[in-house]
Order: structure tokens, then sequence, then C-alpha cells
């Protein structure tokens, strides 16, 4: 696939995402989250496989960020999920 059909590719994936993003109401951001953060597991598996790959230098770099947004992303995710949880805990 060349440079200008992937940069075509993930711009559009911007704009669907975040056209999705607004049309979920606030009530189901938290359990949404749950089910992203399973998304991003996935995301850190494609990326180590997409920084794995040794087709160029340049692609070894983007797999490498890659890796390490998927990942801040998806701890930050399961931060954020623990942090709401707590909130409904029973005090005794």
């Amino acid at each position: 696939m060349g440079l200008i059909a992937g940069l075509t590719v993930f711009v559009l994936a911007i704009f669907i995402g975040v056209e999705i993003i607004n049309k979920i109401p606030p009530t189901l951001h938290t359990p949404l989250m749950s089910g992203s953060n399973a998304i991003s597991g996935i995301t850190v598996v494609g990326a180590l496989v997409a920084a794995g790959s040794e087709h160029s230098s340049l692609a070894a770099i983007m797999g490498f960020i890659a890796v390490v947004l998927a990942t801040v992303n998806a701890v930050g995710g399961f931060l954020v999920t623990h942090r709401m949880l707590k909130m409904f805990r029973r005090k005794d």
C-alpha cells in the first residue's frame, strides 16, 4: 500500500473515530471504556507486529511509536476504569 493510500486511510479513521465518540452519550462512556481497553490491547499486538516487520526503518520507527501510544492508551484506560469502579464500592 502506498504512502498516500495509507495516509488517506489514517485521516479517514480519525474523522470516523471523532464522529463516533461525539455521538455517544456521557452515561455510556464508562461501560464503553472497558470495551475500548480490550481493543487497545489488540492494538498493542498489531503495533508490535508493525514494529517487528523489517520492511524499512520508517516502518520500525512508526511501529515503535504505535506501541508506545497504544500502551499508554491501554494503561490509562485501565487506570481510569479502576478509579471509576472504586467510586461505586460500598463503604462498610
